[in-house]
């Protein structure tokens, strides 16, 4: 198993005596395989991204454990995150967010390759990123431009060929595909699915699209208030939900 969360919660407290808990996510239990693609589904405000955060290392679980490739990855110190990150990367909603926006396209490419020394040269360096955007079907005439000056669909192919440099084994999609426009949301899944198919790699896929879950996932959990209160194959959970909740958000689909 490539990644296990074990009874993960994370509570904010608040109130003057700091009494009053918040699950933003509560006892979250799953189990994603090597080269599946795992899909986390519902609404706003349910858990989705918060439990991304956690795999990440970006947030710290109240209790609960995360285990990649067999170890908890909650207790590790920053220099082993540093080199864990290669292996876990992440696609964010707002790809030009991610970007310094006085970078250009070449030097947001290089970053990771300068930060893991990847290259041994500048030569081979720009052959790294070259070969990546012609990869992810990015031109060449876009090297020099900045953040501001591409779309966003180049701009989340750069996200994603910035990931790809490092060889990731577990890639995590938060939303990818939901600031972009229709035609170029198809794009941006049929790379993924390419990727997919020719790495060895594992996605898990966070959205509220059902239509973008149906099309991409082998297996999904559905998420409410922090819990997840069904999972299964994508096939099964769509074709007979067991959950109102599932039940509600399909019926909404229609």
């Amino acid at each position: 198993m490539l990644l296990e969360l074990r009874n993960v919660t994370k509570t904010y407290w608040s109130g003057v005596m700091r009494n009053k808990a918040f699950h933003a996510v509560k006892d979250v239990n799953l189990e994603i395989g090597e080269r599946e693609i795992f899909g986390i589904i519902g609404e706003s405000g349910s858990g989705k991204t918060t439990t991304c955060k956690i795999i990440m290392g970006l947030l710290k679980p109240t209790s609960g454990a995360v285990l990649y490739q067999g170890e908890d990855i909650t207790k590790l110190g920053k220099a082993k995150w540093h080199e864990l990150r290669k292996s876990i990367q992440m696609i964010f909603q707002h790809p030009q967010m991610t970007f310094n926006p006085r970078s250009t396209v070449y030097s947001a490419c290089a970053e990771p390759i300068r930060i893991y020394k990847l290259a041994k040269d500048a030569d081979e360096e720009r052959e790294m990123v070259l070969g990546i955007l012609d990869r992810v079907g990015v031109s060449r005439d876009q090297l020099e431009k900045y953040p501001h000056e591409i779309s966003g669909g180049q701009a989340q192919r750069l996200s994603i060929a910035r990931t790809l440099l490092l060889k990731p084994s577990l890639l995590i999609c938060d939303e990818p595909t939901s600031m972009l426009d229709i035609s170029v949301q198809a794009q941006i899944l049929s790379l993924l699915k390419e990727i997919h198919g020719k790495e060895n790699l594992t996605l898990l896929y966070i959205s509220h699209n059902l239509d973008v879950v149906a099309a991409i996932c082998d297996r999904i959990a559905v998420m409410k208030d922090g819990e997840i209160v069904e999972m299964g194959n994508t096939d099964e959970v769509f074709s007979s939900p067991k959950h109102d909740y599932t039940k509600r958000l399909l019926s909404a689909r229609i």
